[in-house]
This record gives structure tokens, sequence and C-alpha cells, in this order.
């Protein structure tokens, strides 16, 4: 919708309808998958078998045995003669590659001639980015497709190791809890803290946004007079938040030389299941001093969008058409256009076009 045009309207695509394939969701950090150890996870509605191998290699395959459909996660490695690794299925001792190949079957006899290299269990590609691990899912058509770039970088990874991390559940599809997290009117009256901000401290906003990668960011800005926490930070501090397919979120912070990284990865798990993973890093003094203070509001916050979620699904339960408005709901809408670019880029072969243009966007909060 052009600026100027009409200030509500419906929403243009049911929300809660479909995922994204082909391309990197975040699933884990790399200091949770420690060599010689398998971890079970679900994407896309997808078992997911995460596992490191004890020399390190890090590999991602479909979590069921193809035999009887045992978790490979609940089995162990074991090693081949060739000296590589295999993860062994605990019902029947099955064993697979880091490639999914399928290395062994035991019940088998001399005699009983069979091509186990034949079998299979789907092979993810998995990548490690910043001290985060991605894994690339594939939509049926090109199931066998390589990932045509690397996972995401951010900026403001400082610090060394994170200095919070924080997950919870919410309740809901994906959209649901990528829109809830973007909304920038919801702040008076989901998170009203002492520290923070009251339903009564509203100013008008205007805030310049621009197109980046598979997303948009509301550019570089002094943060808003009645966000209290930022005060925390000294100096005159510098906000950037920015959005990326397929749920990444993220605000960068500058004071000076020091900076600020929180970033939100929102994974699907199912369709009406979404992990939330919140990560700060930051090489500020404030995060040696006031870490439990800053690590307590973080978390109010998550839960809060939370509560939200949970509430919101009452009325969502009923499959309402959704009223948004612009300029509030306008990253909204913008989540819809690029879904539907990169699933048409992707069906019709071709590049990715951002629809987002440069453009000023003004609410209350």
């Amino acid at each position: 919708m052009a600026e100027g045009d009409a200030k509500t309207s419906r929403s243009e695509t049911r929300f809660g309808q479909g995922f994204l394939t082909d391309v990197w969701y975040f699933a884990a950090l790399s200091s949770e998958l420690k060599p010689g150890r398998l971890a079970r996870y679900e994407i896309l509605g997808e078992p997911v078998l995460l596992g490191r191998s004890p020399k390190g290699e890090l590999f991602a395959l479909r979590d069921i045995c193809p035999h009887r459909a045992a978790p490979l996660s609940a089995g162990r490695f074991t090693a081949e003669p060739d000296g590589r690794s295999s993860v062994e299925c605990p019902y029947h001792g099955w064993r697979f590659g880091a490639d999914g190949g399928c290395t062994a079957i035991p019940s088998l006899v001399d005699d009983q001639a069979m091509d186990v290299g034949r079998i299979r269990v789907r092979r993810y590609p998995v990548a490690e980015s910043q001290g985060l691990v991605f894994v690339w899912l594939a939509g049926e058509a090109r199931r066998d497709a390589e990932p045509d770039g690397p996972p995401p970088t951010f900026p403001g990874v400082v610090g060394g190791p994170p200095k919070l991390v924080d997950r919870m559940s919410f309740e809901a599809h994906i959209d649901h809890a990528v829109v809830g997290l973007m909304d920038p009117a919801h702040g008076p009256y989901v998170h009203q803290q002492w520290w923070w901000r009251s339903a009564r401290s509203q100013h008008e906003k205007a805030k310049r946004f621009e197109p980046r990668e598979a997303g948009f960011a509301m550019v570089r800005h002094e943060p808003s007079k009645n966000s209290r926490a930022y005060a925390v930070l000294g100096g005159e501090p510098l906000t950037e938040i920015t959005f990326r397919l397929p749920g990444l979120r993220w605000e960068h912070v500058t004071v000076g030389a020091r900076q600020v990284l929180s970033l939100t990865c929102l994974t699907p798990v199912t369709e009406t299941r979404t992990r939330i993973t919140q990560i700060i890093w930051s090489d500020h003094p404030a995060f040696v001093f006031l870490k439990p203070l800053i690590a307590r509001g973080a978390r109010a916050f998550l839960r809060q969008d939370g509560e939200m979620v949970n509430l919101q699904n009452e009325g969502l339960k009923y499959d309402p058409s959704l009223l948004w408005v612009d300029d509030a709901d306008r990253q909204a809408k913008w989540y819809q256009q690029l879904k539907r670019e990169w699933t048409a880029s992707r069906r019709e072969g071709r590049a990715f076009v951002n629809p987002v243009e440069p453009v000023t966007l003004r609410w209350r909060s």
C-alpha cells in the first residue's frame, strides 16, 4: 500500500499457512553440540538429528531409521574400519554415515546379498557461523539441492561467548511469532515496567526503513526517549533493527566503540509451535556489572510476548481475517510480501527481488 493510501486494510493472505524452504534455519549454538554427542531437533515438522562426531565433524540427518523408524539420535557413534564414524541405530544396530548412507546391517549373514549402500536417510546441509549452527531445509522438489550461499552473518558478535542465551516456545505458527516480535506499537501495553515505559508514556515516532538482504532494516537512529533501558549503556547509543527471512531479527546497538547485539532466532517446530532463541553479545562493561539485571529484563520481555501470543490464540482459533493499520503494521505486510516473493523466486528458478522500498513510517508508541 503506497504512502497516503487508505489507513487500514485486510491482511492480504491467510496467516499461519506454509513454511519457507530452500533457506537456512537456526538450530542450535555450536557449544551445545559436543564431540561424540547426538541431539534431536524438530524443524518444519521434521525430526532432525544433529551430531558432532568424536573428531568434531558436524552433520545433520533425518532422525528416523528406515528399518523400524527408531530415532537415530537415541543411538551412539561407532567406528568404521576406515576410521570414520557412523551412527548406530539403538534398535537393530543399522549404521549410517554422516552422508546418510547405510554402512552396515548386522543381521545379514554372509550369503544374503544386499547392497546396503543403496539405503539412505536424508542428509541436511549444515553449517556453523559465528558460534551458531544452521540447517538448510530444501523443498521436496529440490530436496537434494545444495545451499546457494552461506548462512547469514551478524554485526556486533563481540566480547567472546554470548552474555545471555534464553529460550522459550510460542504456541503459534512462525508467521504470528514473527509479526508479534516486529510489531512496533505493542510496547506500552505488553511491556510495562518501571525501567522501560508505561502505557501513559507514548510518543509519535518517525523511523526510516530500507531494504536489506532477504528483509529490511529500521536504519540506525537514536533510541526513543521513552525507552529507559538504553540509559544503562551511557553515552549516546545508536541502534539499528534488522529483519531477515525466514525468522531472524536483530538489534545492533553502538555506544562509541562498544557494541551490543541482541539476536532473536525463530525456528518453526510445527505448524502450531515456534522455538524462540534470544542471544546477546556485547563488549560493553554494563554486561559485566549489570548482567543479572539485564538478563532478568530480557527474559521478562520474551515471556510477556509469549503470554500475549497465547492470549491471541484465543481469537485465532476462530480463523478470523486480520485488520492491519498503516504505518504501524507495514512491517507485517512486508513480511507477507517477502515470503511470497521468496516462494515465487524459488518456484520460477529466478533471483529473489526484494519488494521493500525505502520509506519513513510513523506511529505512536
